[in-house]
């Protein structure tokens, strides 16, 4: 099926969406009613309790760094927006597309921010997620090329919010990273951030919130957890709303994604009959899809509508949205101008115009996050040799291997030859026979295609001939897939941020700061 993020760019798809690509006008002139003073109040209160506040005595700060009281200051102005990404608490940050995520959202806050209008980057902690599959584990490939794969136990179905974080869970890890083979200053430097995070961490997703307060707040980023007490009083009126009329939204959700497999793109979200929006942690501390019946909730066990409301009322953190209401949620407290979001978040995304109908809200405007491969030193020669670039070999590695091989023996230019000829050959032959009888133009032309076809085939299985007998070349195209395809997976799916600094120090970020929001880029590392 076609992919939702091209027919979102192409336009195929608009009568879904509110604004079109890059109408940042139309985002900007965007009316928003959020209470920002009730929001800059619950942020402080968060960031008291996560110990990011106040900068540590004695830090020394980057000569443009920005506080985090600063930016709290400029998102309580009357007329403040910001742009929104956001992650499940992975470990150790989880795969550098998190990282890459919470960039792109500075870095489009910056561009569309003046004095008048401040713009800033909100980097939203999904620690209502209990999956813990998604964020007990992270990957890291040293200098010596030696993969680490770490993994906690993490306790599955229970909101990543509420574990609390084990000491022991980062002395493993910390002990695990030891020998990771690296310039010893920025190996150092980056153990100590993991370490210093976790002081300050009562729960895992602290931790993660921690590290990336303390990568990327003095550019300007503020970490929001809807876990947090103060946040999550700010998302009961939504809740409320919701819980009055809890089938409508998922209704909408499930008319779209019938729409949208009619024009032959797969949804990501489907809603059957009696799904809600919304999630109910209970008393086992499992949080579990609510559903609705004749009038009556069911999770764990039955739930009229006067006893949910009665959770709310007295305990917000345990009624959280399902992945049709988050970000509705998000921007019921938010002055979102626009939405950072990977290719299965904008497919969520596509669904919602509705839920935000219902809510009284306008959607925000859509951005397809910044995409990086980083080139290490021998990645990046190898692929200058065979004059590859990292997406081609991404995109096919194999046929990328059998391609280089054949050019190597001289057989791509021979086979290129011969189908020259084919070619040269079949047209003087179609001229002649249709003078001599039309009607054997089409089964010859049939016969052009089969023997093209044998030929590139033939093209094909020489190639993988070829490579069983080139065992340098083998071990070049392992490397590269260890670093851009590691475990089968997209480099930046797989492999963990800190990897990169542990290696290359803090140029990595610096590097990162300096593209511009939305680019698709391949960053060569010296």
């Amino acid at each position: 099926m076609t992919s939702i993020q091209n027919g979102y760019q192409n336009g195929d798809l608009q009568d879904l969406y509110r604004l079109r690509p890059n109408d940042f006008q139309g985002a900007l002139q965007t009316k928003t009613s959020v209470d920002r003073a009730a929001l800059k109040v619950a942020l402080e209160r968060y960031h008291t309790d996560l110990g990011t506040l106040e900068e540590r005595e004695g830090k020394k700060l980057h000569p443009r760094a920005i506080t985090l009281q600063q930016q709290l200051e400029r998102l309580g102005q009357a007329n403040s927006r910001v742009v929104v990404a956001g992650q499940q608490a992975g470990l150790l940050g989880g795969p550098a597309f998190s990282v890459h995520k919470a960039v792109d959202a500075i870095l489009l806050a910056r561009a569309l921010s003046t004095e008048e209008l401040p713009v800033l980057p909100i980097f939203w902690v999904a620690s209502q997620d209990h999956d813990a599959l998604e964020v007990s584990s992270t990957t890291l490939l040293d200098m010596d090329e030696q993969m680490y794969h770490l993994t906690l136990p993490l306790p599955k179905g229970v909101p990543i919010g509420e574990i609390a974080l084990e000491p022991g869970w980062v002395q493993t890890v910390l002990d695990v990273l030891e020998p990771f083979s690296a310039p010893e200053a920025h190996k150092r430097s980056v153990l100590e951030q993991i370490r210093k995070a976790a002081d300050g961490a009562r729960t895992y997703a602290d931790w993660f919130s921690r590290l990336i307060h303390g990568l990327l707040a003095e550019s300007g980023l503020i970490v929001l957890d809807p876990m947090h007490p103060a946040l999550a009083e700010l998302f009961k009126p939504a809740l409320k709303r919701e819980l009055e009329n809890p089938l409508e939204g998922p209704r909408s959700i499930e008319n779209v994604a019938l729409n949208l497999l009619e024009r032959g793109y797969a949804p990501g979200l489907r809603r059957p009959e009696g799904s809600t929006n919304l999630f109910l942690t209970g008393d086992d501390g499992q949080r579990r899809l609510l559903r609705f019946e004749k009038g009556t909730f069911y999770a764990d066990k039955a739930y009229s509508s006067a006893e949910l409301e009665g959770i709310l009322e007295a305990q917000p953190r345990r009624i959280t949205p399902a992945a049709g209401l988050r970000p509705v949620l998000q921007d019921t407290v938010l002055p979102t101008v626009a939405v950072v979001l990977g290719p299965g978040e904008l497919a969520y995304a596509t669904q919602l115009r509705d839920v935000y109908t219902l809510h009284g809200l306008e959607q925000p405007l859509l951005w397809p996050r910044l995409k990086v491969t980083w080139l290490e030193p021998p990645v990046a020669r190898i692929l200058k040799k065979y004059g590859l670039s990292a997406a081609a070999f991404q995109a096919d590695s194999k046929g990328s291997l059998e391609r280089v091989l054949l050019e190597r023996s001289g057989t791509a230019a021979n086979l290129e030859s011969h189908l020259e000829r084919f070619g040269t050959d079949f047209a003087v032959m179609l001229e002649e026979v249709g003078k001599l009888d039309p009607t054997l133009e089409r089964p010859l032309e049939k016969a052009q295609r089969q023997a093209e076809n044998t030929v590139k085939k033939l093209g094909q299985k020489l190639g993988r001939a070829l490579y069983t007998r080139e065992n340098e070349l083998e071990k070049q195209f392992e490397r590269l897939e260890r670093h851009l395809l590691p475990l089968g997976q997209m480099q930046e799916r797989e492999l963990n941020f800190f990897s990169l600094m542990m290696k290359h120090g803090p140029t990595v970020l610096e590097r990162l700061l300096a593209q511009t929001a939305g680019a698709n880029v391949e960053l060569e590392l010296n």
